[in-house]
């Protein structure tokens, strides 16, 4: 689960970047074509890099207790759960291995 979590916030960081490339690809297309001048792409393209840079800092790294509590709203199943449901499983096959012994001993 702590992998497939850090591969969704690196795929989110990497879409950034690549919204910046594109973007940055874009400018750099308007100023050949001249519809913006070069120093207005590169203030477009500074002001880009500044935006991105800005939106990476205001993401705070997620804590275990966070995980714990968005897993916990996310209603997973816990080590617990699993435990209990294996266990009365094993009661159901041992109880109905018992059923099947007493039918052909009859």
């Amino acid at each position: 689960m702590m992998n497939e979590l850090k591969r969704l916030f690196l795929a989110a960081v990497g879409s950034a970047t690549v919204t910046y490339e594109k973007a940055s690809k874009i400018v750099d297309e308007m100023v050949e074509k001249g519809r913006l001048t070069v120093d207005e792409g590169k203030e477009l393209t500074e002001e880009l890099k500044k935006t991105l840079q800005s939106k990476k800092e205001g993401i705070m790294p997620i804590t275990k207790e966070d995980l714990k509590e968005i897993l916990g709203d996310m209603n997973f199943a816990t080590k617990d759960d699993l435990y209990e449901i294996k266990e009365r499983l094993n009661r159901i096959e041992d109880t109905f291995d018992t059923m099947e012994k007493e039918k052909y001993e009859e």
